[in-house]
C-alpha cells in the first residue's frame, strides 16, 4: 500500500506540474502573438504544446482521475466494522492519568509544566524523560514532584517520546498523556479531552484555532498551513468513502494527546525499529502516533486545545523558514513512504 500511495502522490504532483506548465506556455504565446498564433501552430514549439502534448495531457488526466475514482469506490467499506469504527459508548468512572513529558534543557519551563499537570485531579503521575540536559532540568523537575528518567546520551526528541510512552505502561493508571515541556500546553485542556474517552481511544490536540492561541506563539503561517496540508494527506491515505474518511485531521505537529493504556500497548512497540531502541519516525513521531492509532483501528479524534508562546528558545529552530521546510519535507516523506 505504501508504494502505491507514493506512486499516486508523485504522479499527481507530476500531472499538476505538467498541466500548469501547459497553461503558462499558452498564456505566454497568446500574450506575445495572440490566440491566432496558437491556432496557426506556426512553430514547432507551438505545435508540440498546443496539439500533441495537449492530447496526452488530457489522456493522462483522465486515467489518473479514473484510478482515483476506482480507489474511492473500493474504499466504500474501508474501516466500517460496526464494533470498531462507529459509536460505541463505554462509561469511564474516575479515570486516572499518567503524563509523559520529554525534556531537554527546559529549566525555565519544566517546573510550571510539572506542577500544573499534577494540580489536575485525575493526574496521578508526571514522568519526565530527560534527554541528557546540561542545565538544572532534572533537579527542578524532581523538586516539582515529577518522576525523572535521565538518559546517559542525547538520543533525540523522538527517542524520548517513544521511551517515555513505553515506560509509562508501568504506571498504575487508566490513561497515558504526553505533552511538550516548553510551556506551550495547558493542563486544564485535559478536562475537555477526558469526556471523549467514553467513545474514543486516542484524543489528539489541535492548535489550529486562532482564538485559542496566545499571540506571538511559534505557529506561523507556514506552520499552520503546512500542518493542515500534511494532515489532509494523512486523511487521503486512510480515506473512506463513508463520511469522507475515518478521521478528520488538521494538525499533525501537536504532541499533546491522551491515549488509553490498553490502546497504547497495541502501538508502542511499533514506534521502534524491530530489535532496537531507534524510533522509526524520527522527528515525525507526532504524526506516527496518530497514524499507528488509525492503522490499529483505534478511535482517534482531534480536540481544539489552547496554545501558548514557548518559554525559552526552541531546540529545533523551527521558526526559521528553511528549518521549517526541512522538517515539513521529513514529515511528508514519512507519510508517503509508510
Amino acid at each position: 500500500m505504501g508504494k502505491l500511495y507514493v506512486l499516486g502522490f508523485f504522479s499527481f504532483i507530476g500531472l499538476l506540474v505538467v498541466n500548469i506548465s501547459w497553461i503558462i506556455v499558452n498564456f505566454y504565446l497568446s500574450a506575445v502573438d495572440g490566440f491566432d498564433a496558437i491556432l496557426r501552430q506556426e512553430s514547432t514549439f507551438e505545435t508540440i504544446y498546443y496539439s500533441i502534448y495537449l492530447r496526452w495531457i488530457i489522456f493522462a488526466d483522465l486515467v489518473w482521475l479514473g484510478i482515483a475514482i476506482f480507489f474511492m469506490v473500493t474504499r466504500r467499506n474501508y474501516k466500517s466494522n460496526l464494533d470498531l469504527h462507529f459509536l460505541n459508548h463505554k462509561k469511564i468512572e474516575s479515570p486516572t492519568i499518567g503524563m509523559v513529558v520529554p525534556a531537554y534543557n527546559e529549566a525555565q519551563s519544566i517546573e510550571n509544566t510539572v506542577k500544573q499537570f499534577l494540580e489536575i485531579e485525575s493526574v496521578r503521575n508526571v514522568l519526565v524523560i530527560d534527554n541528557n540536559s546540561t542545565d538544572d532540568t532534572v533537579k527542578i523537575a524532581r523538586q516539582a514532584g515529577a518522576q525523572v528518567i535521565t538518559k546517559e546520551k542525547n538520543k533525540g526528541f523522538a527517542h524520548s517520546v517513544a521511551l517515555g510512552l513505553k515506560e509509562s505502561l508501568k504506571m498504575d493508571v487508566d490513561i497515558i498523556g504526553i505533552t511538550e515541556s516548553d510551556g506551550t500546553s495547558n493542563a486544564y485542556d485535559i478536562k475537555k479531552m477526558l469526556p471523549y474517552f467514553e467513545n474514543c481511544d486516542m484524543i489528539v490536540g489541535t492548535r489550529q484555532n486562532q482564538i485559542l492561541t496566545e499571540k506571538g506563539n511559534q505557529n506561523k503561517v507556514m506552520h499552520v498551513w503546512g500542518n493542515f496540508c500534511l494532515a489532509k494527506l494523512i486523511q487521503i491515505k486512510y480515506f473512506s468513502l463513508l463520511h469522507a474518511g475515518v478521521i478528520n485531521l488538521t494538525d499533525v505537529g501537536c504532541l499533546f494527546r491522551l491515549i488509553s493504556k490498553d490502546s497504547l500497548r497495541l502501538i508502542v512497540d511499533d514506534l521502534f525499529h524491530p530489535g532496537t531502541d531507534k524510533p522509526k519516525a524520527g522527528i515525525a513521531v507526532h504524526l506516527h502516533l496518530t497514524m499507528l492509532g488509525i492503522e490499529k483501528d483505534l478511535r482517534v479524534i482531534e480536540v481544539p486545545i489552547t496554545f501558548n508562546k514557548r518559554v525559552g528558545k526552541s531546540k529545533l529552530n523551527s521558526g526559521k523558514i528553511f528549518v521549517a521546510i526541512k522538517i515539513g519535507i521529513k514529515f511528508l516523506w514519512f507519510i508517503i513512504k509508510s
